[in-house]
């Protein structure tokens, strides 16, 4: 079973995973989404996400960051 955009938690720690020397403070969300979709293990509708979706992903992310 894939990632879902439910799964903030693990698509950022994913995230993180692929791109650890990238400061996720210089992220833009349209990157961040396309990165997310490229996942191998991402099977969910790229269409379906949102603001509030990204957020949370990115603050996973800024967390394992640090």
């Amino acid at each position: 079973m894939g990632l879902k955009w439910t799964d903030s938690r693990e698509i950022g720690e994913a995230l993180y995973d692929a791109n650890p020397d990238l400061d996720p403070k210089t992220v833009r969300f349209t990157d961040m989404h396309q990165w997310i979709c490229d996942l191998e293990d991402f099977d969910d509708d790229p269409n379906a996400s949102n603001e509030k979706i990204l957020e949370a992903i990115l603050l996973v992310w800024l967390d394992e960051a640090e």
